[in-house]
């Protein structure tokens, strides 16, 4: 796996990135937990986990504040 694209996580639907998400939590706090054990990992793979994880709550942010943003615009439309 190489360096995550944020051009990758873009066609994901939202239920897709929470999902996403949460998988890349668990594998960040399992590459943490090797590291605090002493176990044998890859030192990348914890900032390319984190590097992800900044991607994917962005998108979700940034989409999120978009549909508010929808939503606004209809109301004062609709008033």
């Amino acid at each position: 796996m190489g360096i995550p694209q944020f051009t990758d996580i873009i066609p994901f639907s939202n239920t897709e990135i929470s999902e996403a998400i949460i998988e890349t939590e668990n594998q960040l706090f399992n590459l943490r937990f090797k590291k605090a054990t002493r176990q044998s990992f890859k030192s990348n793979e914890i900032k390319n986990a984190k590097r992800r994880l900044a991607q994917l709550k962005t998108l979700l942010s940034l989409r999120l504040k978009d549909l508010d943003q929808k939503e606004e615009n209809d109301k004062l439309i609709t008033n």
